[in-house]
C-alpha cells in the first residue's frame, strides 16, 4: 500500500510540475492529493512545501543562469512576505483539518474560476506611479500571509500584484515570485517540521515527480496545449473540491 501512494504521488507530482510550466496552478493538484493518500490538512500542507521549496531552488538556479536577476530587489519584496508568511503557517497548523479541508475546496473552485478569466499581457516594462507604489506592503503581508497558510495559486496573486502595482516586465515579475515563495517558504517549512508535520519520503517523492513533469512540459510544444491542460486541471480540480466537501 505505501508502494501505491508513492506511485500515486509520483504521478501526480509528474503532472503538477507539467501543468506549472504549462498552465500554473499545479499545487492544486499536489495538496488534495496529499490528504486523498490519507494525511491530514496540516501534514499534507507542510509536505507539498518539502517539493515546493526544491522546486523554487531549481527555478531560482535557472534565472540565474540565465542571467535574469536583481536579488537586491527580490530579498525587498521576501523580506514584506515573512511576517505574514509565518503568522500564515502558525494558522495553518492550529486549524482543525475538518475546516482546513473546507477552505482548500472553496479555494479549489475559486482556482477554476479564476482560469477561465481573459488576462492582458503586455511584455513592455512601465514606470510605477509613486503614489500607488505603497500598496506594495499591505498587499505582499497579506499574500504572505496567504502563502503560509495554504499557498495554492499563491503565485497567480505574487505575479497580479507585481505587474499591476509594480509594473515590472513579466520576465522579471516572473523571476521575482519564484524567489520571493522560495525565500518565505524556509521558515513556514520550518514551522511544519518544528510541529511535525512533514513527511519526508511523500514530499520528496512529489519532488521528483515534480522535476520529471517540469522538464517534460519545457519540452512539450503543442499548439492550443495551453488550452487542453486548463481544462483537464478544471476537470481535475472540481472533482477534487467535491471529494473534500464530501458530495461523494
Amino acid at each position: 500500500m505505501e508502494y501505491l501512494k508513492l506511485l500515486l504521488l509520483f504521478g501526480v507530482g509528474t503532472m503538477a510540475g507539467f501543468i506549472n510550466v504549462m498552465a500554473g496552478g499545479g499545487s492544486s493538484l499536489t495538496l488534495p492529493a496529499l490528504i486523498f493518500v490519507g494525511l491530514d490538512g496540516a501534514m499534507a500542507n507542510g509536505t507539498n512545501r518539502i517539493a515546493l521549496t526544491l522546486q523554487g531552488i531549481f527555478a531560482v538556479l535557472s534565472f540565474h543562469k540565465r542571467g535574469i536577476h536583481q536579488y537586491q530587489r527580490s530579498l525587498q519584496l521576501s523580506l514584506l512576505t515573512l511576517p505574514g508568511a509565518i503568522i500564515g503557517a502558525l494558522l495553518a497548523v492550529n486549524i482543525s483539518d475538518a475546516w482546513f479541508q473546507r477552505i482548500l475546496s472553496i479555494v479549489l473552485i475559486g482556482i477554476v474560476i479564476s482560469m477561465f478569466f481573459p488576462s492582458k499581457k503586455q511584455a513592455q516594462q512601465t514606470t510605477a506611479e509613486g503614489r500607488r507604489t505603497w500598496m506594495i506592503y499591505p498587499v505582499m503581508f497579506g499574500i504572505g500571509l496567504y502563502g503560509g497558510f495554504i499557498q495554492v495559486g499563491v503565485g497567480f496573486m505574487f505575479m497580479a500584484a507585481l505587474y499591476h502595482i509594480l509594473k515590472l516586465d513579466l520576465v522579471y515579475v516572473n523571476m521575482h515570485k519564484v524567489f520571493i515563495i522560495l525565500v518565505y517558504m524556509i521558515p513556514t517549512l520550518c514551522v511544519f517540521l518544528v510541529t511535525g508535520n512533514l513527511n519526508w519520503p511523500l514530499g520528496l517523492c512529489l519532488a521528483a515527480g515534480n522535476s520529471l513533469g517540469g522538464w517534460w512540459g519545457a519540452h512539450f510544444a503543442v499548439k492550443g496545449g495551453e488550452r487542453v491542460i486548463r481544462y483537464v486541471l478544471a476537470v481535475a480540480i472540481l472533482i477534487m473540491a467535491a471529494k473534500l466537501l464530501g458530495l461523494f
